[in-house]
């Protein structure tokens, strides 16, 4: 199944005037962090700076660019290994392994949300302190590897506790391009949002079907890939997604530019069923 959607107002610009050469994207990694709300599902959502070089203003899930050391240090770990990992993201082990390391780390830097526990049955509890703050402080900073965090802190990464969900990249137009993996998660038992990431101006505990309407009416502003997680996401609950992750098949999209009578729309091929 294809779909066509409007070329966003930021687009267009760039749409107009592509690179000679389309530049690598970078592998990124994100994850999308739920909860059960009084209004049904609820994901965690932050509006991006509007100084931001990449989608700036708009609501996004926490993550972000791999870092070598996700992929080169050996990071404590519990749940499905690499190669689980490549087989359900098409690529490499290694660089699998690595975009589970990085979507847990930047989820942590950017909300205080810790995917990892003392072993493969517990799950830490409560990150507000100053400890753990400190700690997401320096991991943002690049002073802090995530392996050494976890080795220094006796925890392990709960893979298991990740669901791959999508896989996006940016078109070919764009000045700067990101290969991305989306995961879903549910909030850890216990756990709350710390401090907001610098990189954002606002972030919010939003319903899916409220968030889907104000993008519809215009209200909030998202990237396509967003939308489309949202969107699916949006059909289960806090209890119920990471099963149907496992169960999910997913393209790899690549949006297309087209002109419908002119106007630039970008066209997605999203496999057989959404």
């Amino acid at each position: 199944m294809t779909e066509r959607i409007p070329m966003p107002d930021r687009l267009r610009e760039a749409a107009a005037h592509p690179p000679e050469s389309p530049v690598e994207p970078r592998d990124a990694a994100t994850i999308v962090v739920v909860r059960d709300g009084d209004e049904g599902i609820e994901a965690y959502l932050m509006r991006r700076q509007t100084s931001m070089a990449f989608a700036a203003g708009m609501y996004v899930f926490p993550g972000g660019g791999l870092m070598a050391s996700d992929i080169e240090l050996e990071t404590p770990w519990f749940g499905p290994g690499a190669d689980e990992w490549g087989a359900r993201f098409r690529c490499a082990p290694d660089l699998a392994r690595g975009l589970v390391v990085a979507a847990v780390r930047e989820t942590f830097e950017e909300t205080g949300i810790l995917l990892a526990g003392a072993d493969g049955e517990s799950v830490v509890a409560d990150t507000s302190g100053d400890h753990m703050q400190a700690a997401r402080d320096a991991l943002e900073e690049g002073e802090l590897a995530f392996a050494d965090f976890l080795v220094d802190e006796g925890l392990v990464l709960r893979a298991d506790l990740l669901g791959a969900w999508a896989h996006w990249i940016t078109p070919d137009f764009e000045p700067r391009r990101y290969d991305t993996r989306f995961f879903v998660a549910a909030l850890p038992a216990g756990q709350q949002v710390g401090t907001m990431s610098r990189e954002a101006d606002h972030a919010v505990w939003a319903p899916l079907s409220r968030v889907l309407a104000s993008v519809e009416a215009g209200e909030a502003a998202m990237m396509p890939p967003t939308i489309a997680a949202c969107r699916d996401v949006s059909a289960h609950t806090a209890g119920t997604v990471l099963d149907a992750a496992a169960g999910r098949a997913f393209p790899t999209i690549l949006p297309q530019l087209v002109l419908v009578d002119g106007e630039p729309y970008l066209e997605t091929y999203l496999g057989e069923s959404s």
